[in-house]
């Protein structure tokens, strides 16, 4: 049951973020990969973004995976694609909780005739909880600005 509050919680704050961020810009879509589901994206200045998905992670049997990172992207470095880099928290709820920190490294896309932008990510990462241990994660996506 906590599991469910925690998750509906979390995907609230998610549904209401376009509200709050709509001025700055705010992309919904989908990530595949580890984990796979829903991403968000909502963009601070034109440098900096708070990115996020409520996914499932299909390496513990489908728990439901939740994460946040404040990214910054280099607009100067390819001509194709930004270069995005930052750092940020997830929960893990599998039959333990997992809670640990992440460092994404990705590459994205934005097309000039279209709202929309396509991004792939590799996140190195460390979970506190219960044990400490790295992982590596990664996705390829697509999301819509509104």
């Amino acid at each position: 049951m906590k599991k469910i509050i925690l998750f509906t919680l979390v995907l609230f704050v998610f549904i209401a973020s376009p509200v709050i961020a709509r001025g700055e810009g705010f992309g919904l879509g989908i990530i595949l990969g580890e984990p796979t589901g829903l991403s968000g994206k909502v963009w601070m200045n034109s440098n900096a973004a708070v990115d996020m998905a409520a996914a499932w992670s299909f390496g513990d049997n489908g728990a439901v995976h939740l994460h946040g990172d404040y990214v910054f992207h280099n607009k100067n470095l390819l001509d194709f694609a930004f270069l995005y880099y930052g750092i940020g928290a997830k929960v893990k709820l599998a039959d333990d909780i997992q809670v640990g920190i992440r460092i994404p490294v990705g590459l994205v896309h934005t097309f000039q005739e279209a709202p929309l932008d396509v991004f792939f990510e590799i996140v190195p990462g460390l979970n506190l909880i219960p044990d400490t241990d790295f992982y590596v994660h990664g996705g390829l996506g697509i999301r819509y600005y509104f």
